[in-house]
C-alpha cells in the first residue's frame, strides 16, 4: 500500500476503501466510519490538512512509516497535536482490518477527558471552567441520575448551574448528564454480550425500552445502530447535531479542525 494514502472503513468494516478528497466533501458518511492514515513524507503537511479538517465525528488512527524512513519527530508531534488521532500504529506492511476493529471498539482511558478534547477539536471555544464544568459532568455521569444529585456533585445550585450553560448557548446539563450516561450505554454495547436490559439496568434505567427510547430522543441513534457502528465520537456527534437541530445548542462553532 502507498506511503502517505488515506482509507475509509466503515461498516460492516469488511474492507479497505481508498478516500480521495471527494469524499471529504460527501456529507452523509455511514455513523461509525473511520479515516486511515498511512503517514507518509512528502506530503505530509496536505495530508495533515485534510486529517485536520476530516468530517465530524469520525476517528483517525495514523499508522507509521517504518523506522528506516527516520520521520521528523516534530513531524508525528505535530500530526499528534493538530489532527487528534484516536490512535496511533507503529509499522506495518499491512493495514490489518481486525486490529483496527479493536480499537475502534476499544473503551477510552478517559472518556471525560475525551469528550472535552473532542469539543475542542470540534470548534466549541468554550472557556476552562466550562470545560472543567463538562468533564465533571461526565466523570458523575456514571453513578449520578438526576440533575439534583448533579447539582450537588458540582457544588452549585440547579439553577445556577442551568444559567451557567444557558448563557453559553449550550444544551442543559441534564442533557449533559443523559449524554455521558448514553456514551457509557453505547461503550458497553460495543464491548459486552450482555443484553439490552442488563446494561440499561446497570446504568440505573428501569429498563431497556426506556434506555432506547432516551437514546433515540437525544440522538435520532437506536441501540442496534449503537452496537454495529463502532467507536463513540459519531455517536456524540449525532447528540450535537441534534442538539443544534432542536435549537438547545447555539454555541458558535468554528469549522472542524479549526482551532
Amino acid at each position: 500500500m502507498e506511503k502517505g494514502q488515506f482509507f475509509w472503513l466503515q461498516p460492516p468494516y469488511a474492507r479497505l476503501e481508498t478516500w480521495t478528497e471527494e469524499a471529504q466533501e460527501d456529507p452523509t458518511l455511514t455513523p461509525g466510519a473511520c479515516l486511515v492514515w498511512r503517514l507518509g513524507l512528502a506530503d505530509t503537511p496536505r495530508r495533515a490538512e485534510q486529517a485536520r479538517t476530516r468530517p465530524a465525528g469520525v476517528p483517525l488512527v495514523v499508522m507509521l512509516p517504518p523506522s528506516s524512513s527516520v520521520l521528523d519527530q516534530d513531524v508525528v508531534l505535530d500530526v499528534v497535536e493538530r489532527c487528534r488521532p484516536q490512535s496511533i500504529l507503529p509499522h506495518h506492511p499491512r493495514i490489518e482490518i481486525e486490529e483496527i476493529i479493536t480499537l475502534l471498539r476499544r473503551p477510552p482511558d478517559d472518556l471525560p477527558g475525551d469528550v472535552t478534547e473532542y469539543l475542542r477539536w470540534r470548534g466549541y471555544a468554550v472557556d476552562l471552567e466550562m470545560r472543567r464544568t463538562v468533564r465533571r459532568i461526565i466523570e458523575l455521569s456514571s453513578d449520578v441520575r438526576t440533575v439534583s444529585a448533579l447539582a450537588r456533585g458540582l457544588y452549585v445550585s440547579r439553577r445556577a448551574l442551568g444559567r451557567r450553560f444557558l448563557s453559553l448557548g449550550l444544551p442543559a446539563p441534564s442533557h449533559w448528564l443523559q449524554i455521558g450516561r448514553l456514551l457509557r450505554a453505547t461503550i458497553q454495547l460495543q464491548n459486552a454480550p450482555d443484553n439490552l436490559f442488563s446494561i440499561a439496568c446497570g446504568l440505573g434505567y428501569p429498563d431497556g425500552f426506556a434506555l432506547s427510547n432516551q437514546m433515540k430522543r437525544l440522538t435520532g441513534v437506536r441501540p442496534s445502530t449503537a452496537r454495529d457502528a463502532l467507536g463513540w465520537e459519531w455517536f456524540f456527534e449525532a447528540w450535537l447535531q441534534q442538539e443544534r437541530q432542536t435549537g438547545s445548542l447555539t454555541h458558535p462553532v468554528s469549522l472542524v479542525g479549526q482551532h
